[in-house]
């Protein structure tokens, strides 16, 4: 009898504790039980992580880390002020934990596995490319309910409705704005009637040279090639004489740092392309581009986000953001997305506050929730101008396209062209 006493006692005290400390002992809100992905458990005084996926290492590396940098800025703002520390949501910590998307299919599964493997990562922002997401990361994170939010993907194949991942965004541009920007900037502006295109096979640089020709073809303009290399080439020598038999009036190349460097270099040796006219987008927008073209840059035209047309708050952006960039990063931005980074990531941020549930300071953050959350995104004013998410995750429906020419090995702040488009027509 003494033994079954001490038992029941035993019981009531461990039962008494379990209650005390409220943590893994505490039964699950409902609506973590009613989600089919379940919460995000963030224990008491814990950190909410959130994920990176982006290219930090290689050739394209200063798109990535530039769009990093965007990120980790967000997250230093939250409390108010560019301190050089992390802010808070609902009393803790933010903490980012960074991956590397490589720029490639290869490069988002690992990543985007490594992130799904980790129960504690709320969601994700990335990836830096589209080849890293399509068919991959979006539907690796979309299967584990992870919201997958990407500064810079433009591949309109993303937010296709046949194709779209119910847990993917983006705050970039679609690509249907850009070439047909670009298009638009060669047909008018610079008179072209004939061009031709170069793509490398990833849905980014495929997508953006065929709205491009669509549309060049319907303001009555001649598509006289279309050509396709590998990723890694560095000998285009055959791609390019094919190309400049018929000595277009301009060669589009929307592809990235590494290989659009060599054949800006080498179409400077190919007869048919003297007086040819070279554009590429913003996946050579970078430092990394200019550090591989060379002087072979110069006088030629780069398409992307028209920095200088953000409709949101530029006052910021120009002053407290791009100096607090500076200071913590140690100088200018290298590429486009950094301040599409930063809207992404608070989105994010902003969506997680909405739904986490508190109890007694452990939060409970549930993914379908989040993701609700996220495509209800309307009116958000960020640095890019105002966020309205869409059924398919396009966040950015309106965007102003600028055209840059490279002078001097460098990128002007200013565009020599800037159109303003808009997914709804």
């Amino acid at each position: 009898m003494r033994k079954y006493s001490k038992l029941v006692l035993m019981v009531a005290v461990f039962a008494i504790l379990a209650a005390a400390c409220g943590g893994a002992g505490a039964a699950e809100p409902q609506q973590c039980t009613d989600d089919p992905y379940g919460c995000v458990v963030v224990e008491k005084d814990q950190p909410i992580k959130v994920g990176t996926l982006l290219v930090i290492s290689g050739p394209n590396a200063s798109l990535g880390l530039d769009s990093q940098h965007g990120v980790e800025l967000a997250a230093d703002y939250l409390d108010g002020a560019f301190d050089g520390t992390y802010g808070e949501i609902k009393g803790h910590p933010v903490e980012l934990v960074f991956g590397d998307d490589g720029c490639s299919a290869e490069g988002g599964q690992a990543g985007a596995q490594q992130m799904a493997s980790n129960p504690d990562i709320v969601g994700v922002i990335g990836t830096s490319c589209s080849s890293a997401a399509l068919g991959v990361a979006d539907t690796i994170l979309s299967e584990k309910g992870i919201a997958l939010i990407s500064p810079s993907n433009t591949g309109p194949a993303l937010t296709d409705p046949a194709q779209h991942q119910p847990f993917y965004l983006r705050t970039a541009h679609n690509d249907k704005l850009q070439g047909a920007a670009v298009a638009h900037f060669a047909y008018n502006e610079l008179g072209a009637r004939t061009a031709a295109t170069i793509h490398d096979g990833s849905p980014y640089a495929d997508g953006l040279q065929a709205v491009f020709a669509e549309t060049f073809e319907q303001m009555g303009g001649t598509i006289t090639d279309r050509e396709a290399i590998q990723v890694g080439e560095t000998d285009f020598t055959s791609v390019l004489t094919a190309i400049g038999a018929s000595s277009p009036d301009v060669l589009y190349f929307p592809i990235f740092a590494a290989e659009g460097g060599l054949i800006a270099q080498q179409a400077k040796q190919v007869d048919g392309l003297k007086d040819t006219i070279l554009i590429g987008s913003d996946g050579m927008l970078s430092d990394d581009f200019l550090n591989a073209a060379g002087s072979a840059a110069d006088g030629m035209y780069l398409s992307g986000p028209d920095l200088s047309a953000f409709s949101g708050n530029m006052d910021f952006y120009r002053g407290d953001f791009l100096t607090a960039y500076k200071e913590q990063f140690g100088g200018e931005p290298a590429a486009a997305f950094h301040a599409h980074s930063y809207d992404a990531a608070n989105m994010l941020f902003s969506a997680i506050d909405k739904v986490a549930i508190d109890e007694g300071g452990t939060l409970y953050i549930p993914r379908t929730a989040l993701k609700d959350a996220l495509f209800d995104t309307k009116g958000m004013l960020g640095i890019t101008g105002e966020l309205n998410c869409n059924a398919t995750g396009d966040c950015q429906s309106t965007a102003t396209i600028g055209v840059y020419q490279v002078t001097n090995g460098a990128i002007p702040d200013t565009p020599v062209y800037s159109e303003k488009a808009s997914l709804e027509g």
